[in-house]
């Protein structure tokens, strides 16, 4: 296991864990602002909105394919390297969207700004971990992700705005600065670690054999699909079926944002305490807070509410996953929780294509809600089954002598 070379005091680990959020809240900003500044940036390369929309594609693609082959590539590397690296390229990456002259250029962009996505996140759970106690670690790799949550509720509406008023390009610049901050802050507080003897790319992949790392993986992609199902369609929901304003969306976002902000804090105190019973239990609970959001969300202030329930209880399962991951990657921890990032952009395209496919199919805006509601009850039944190999080969091994 990786040790820092010289003991540090709580201040210090708490500012290594805010570097490491501050490279994530520049990730979540550059990764949901292309949202919001998508009609601006179809007009700048002169190519459609559904055209454009392939640049968000382009950059979750970068991510899935990054953060396995990104991490396994790095695994005899000292992890501060790592991260150091990564947030280098996400830099690049995105000035290289600023300057990108056409279409087909950014998208080339936009799936290298991708790459170290999940990758960055995945390495700077480990490095999370190490530095505090084994029963602090879901609250450490929460406050990792709390920089992607706090950049829906800050960066993505400043970055919107700074795009809106003065140009959509210069999103881009505000993320390079962030990834330069981020760059100094990690130089400066978070610790060297020695590379574990055993290190290699063959040891990192040997995560893969395992199968509960599937398991876990599988949670994420089925289970997280629903949060995603409704996240992709809450603007025409709010404005459609809520009967909102399109004025007050803005407002709606954040509040989902905020949602997360909360749901993650909570989410790593519940992994510290249990971090099945807390996927078994969050699982449940987005099950039924998707069936209530579709129930009421035509009631103004309970769509409200609601929108704060289901961004907060979607943002609860990550640190428990991350979490889970650790726990059955011994020697592979870096490739297996960077590909729970992988995993959770595949959700991503799995809500959004579900959740698509029943609109279509002319069943509202509130379809996909309650089919985000199916795949976090069939999150659970994996989540179980996992739950139930653990404790068969717990009792294949017999009382410990």
């Amino acid at each position: 296991m990786s040790a820092s070379h010289t003991p540090l005091s709580p201040r210090m680990v708490t500012w290594a864990i805010i570097s490491l959020a501050v490279g994530g809240f520049g990730i979540g900003t550059t990764e949901f602002a292309m949202m919001g500044l998508l009609p601006n940036i179809a007009d700048g390369v002169q190519v459609s909105i559904p055209e454009a929309g392939h640049l968000i594609s382009a950059y979750a693609l970068g991510v899935v394919v990054g953060a396995p082959l990104l991490a396994a590539l790095a695994a005899k590397l000292p992890r501060k390297q790592v991260v150091i690296g990564l947030m280098v390229l996400f830099t690049l990456g995105n000035l290289s969207s600023y300057f990108a002259p056409d279409f087909g250029t950014m998208l080339v962009t936009r799936f290298i700004s991708g790459l170290p996505h999940g990758a960055f996140f995945g390495v700077a759970a480990v490095i999370a971990a190490s530095l505090v106690a084994p029963t602090k670690r879901g609250h450490a790799i929460s406050m990792v992700m709390m920089g992607l949550s706090i950049a829906n509720v800050v960066g993505v509406p400043l970055a919107t705005f700074v795009g809106q008023q003065f140009g959509w390009r210069l999103m881009f610049v505000l993320v390079a600065v962030i990834g330069l901050i981020t760059l100094a802050c990690i130089a400066k507080f978070v610790p060297a670690q020695k590379v574990h003897a055993d290190a290699s790319i063959r040891r990192e992949l040997s995560a893969l054999k395992r199968i509960q790392v599937w398991l876990a993986l599988l949670i994420g992609v089925v289970g997280f699909g629903g949060f995603f199902a409704v996240y992709t369609y809450i603007a025409k929901t709010m404005t459609d079926v809520a009967g909102f304003n399109e004025s007050f969306l803005p407002f709606i976002v954040g509040l989902y944002g905020v949602g997360m902000v909360a749901g993650n804090f909570v989410g790593g105190r519940l992994a510290d305490k249990s971090v099945m019973g807390s996927i078994y239990a969050v699982m449940g609970f987005i099950a039924v807070v998707l069936v209530v959001y579709a129930a009421t969300v035509h009631i103004q202030w309970m769509a409200l509410l609601m929108v704060f329930v289901v961004g907060a209880s979607g943002a609860m399962l990550v640190p428990s996953l991350q979490t889970r991951l650790l726990d059955v990657s011994p020697g592979a921890a870096s490739l297996a929780s960077s590909l729970n990032h992988s995993a959770l952009n595949m959700a991503n395209a799995l809500g959004a294509f579900v959740g698509g496919l029943v609109i279509a199919a002319g069943w509202g805006y509130v379809a996909p809600a309650l089919v985000g509601a199916v795949l976090a009850v069939l999150g659970l039944g994996i989540a179980a089954t996992s739950g139930l190999l653990d404790r068969r080969r717990a009792l294949d091994a017999g009382p410990a002598a």
